[in-house]
């Protein structure tokens, strides 16, 4: 009898145990946020990545220029690509880069708007943790930051994605870099949930513009190329969802490659310090529609039918503009 009792309260631990189990959220759950547009309709941000160097490398003067351009389109927010804090992110919610490299470099007034932020490689290799930490928004209201997350206005929706965990070779081969994968481990469940959620919350999704946000290039003819990982994970992904732009930093320039192979215009924004002069390697001319190995940022205008990019160099010419066009009554 106490052998049956022994198994039978077993059975029911096991049980109990595993029904907990189909109730654990998933580790990747994306949170929404809202953002108004403007009063006419319209949306207008901009667009950088890979700028936080305390000023140096031209980031003052990009950081100048974004804050006329800002003005003069008038934006709503601003997004940036990653790569928020280099060479290796912040050490704490203490660290004085905070400062130095965006709180007394984007002063410009159109530029004290809401920042949507996501984690470059670089920002893996300090202090997770102090970058989504709220005592950073309560030190400057405009930042804010997650691994990944959905943004949502009237007739756009923008997906964040964590593109960082995707890549092999930052746990395979780190090349004396440490990276903080507190949140992230174990690798391949963090990733499966992920996946799943951008794919269903893409795939519920009844916005008019669909425009995902990540670190890593898809497609790219700059240094870092062709992230295989992302490529062959994620992108199948936003194809099947009809995403119209994937935004990136990573790669040090300004690049847009429009597909013959997919309907997504594939938009590299990360010029924000740093660039990597004469680092581009071949690439079909006919998708090749931008590549500018220097400084500089981008702003995305949009109606519920249009879409107009333009990429702006760090003295704020103008490289390259380019539309795009849906029909009103169109299905989503």
């Amino acid at each position: 009898m106490a052998f049956l009792f022994h198994h039978c309260s077993l059975f029911f631990l096991l049980f109990a145990f595993n029904l907990c189990l189909c109730f654990i959220p998933s580790v990747a759950e994306l949170q929404r946020f809202k953002h108004p547009v403007k009063a006419d309709g319209t949306l207008s941000f901009l667009v950088v990545g890979d700028w936080g160097r305390r000023g140096l490398y031209n980031q003052s003067q990009v950081a100048l220029q974004m804050g006329v351009v800002g003005e003069k389109v008038e934006i709503e927010f601003v997004i940036s690509t990653g790569d928020n804090f280099y060479e290796d992110g912040l050490t704490g919610v203490d660290d004085p880069a905070f400062n130095e490299s965006f709180i007394s470099i984007y002063t410009p007034p159109s530029l004290h708007k809401q920042w949507y932020n996501v984690l470059g490689n670089h920002d893996y290799r300090g202090d997770v943790a102090a970058q989504l930490s709220p005592i950073l928004t309560k030190m400057d209201s405009r930042w804010l930051c997650r691994r990944s997350f959905i943004l949502n206005t009237d007739f756009t929706e923008i997906f964040f994605v964590d593109t960082t965990p995707f890549v092999d070779e930052y746990f395979t081969d780190p090349k004396d870099h440490t990276y903080d994968w507190k949140g992230v481990l174990p690798r391949e469940q963090y990733l499966s949930n992920l996946l799943k959620d951008v794919d269903t919350a893409l795939r519920d999704s009844t916005a008019k513009w669909k425009i995902v946000v990540g670190h890593h290039t898809i497609k790219s003819a700059g240094h870092h190329g062709v992230t295989k990982e992302l490529e062959h994970h994620l992108l199948p992904i936003l194809e099947a969802n009809n995403v119209d732009m994937y935004i990136n930093g990573h790669d040090h320039c300004l690049e847009h490659i429009s597909s013959t192979e997919s309907q997504i215009q594939f938009l590299t924004s990360g010029g924000g310090s740093k660039a990597w002069r004469g680092d581009i390697e071949k690439w079909n001319p006919e998708e090749l529609k931008l590549y500018y190995d220097g400084q500089g940022f981008m702003t995305v205008q949009m109606t519920q039918t249009t879409a107009d990019i333009v990429f702006y160099d760090v003295f704020g010419n103008v490289l390259h503009k380019w539309s795009m066009s849906k029909d009103l009554d169109a299905a989503a």
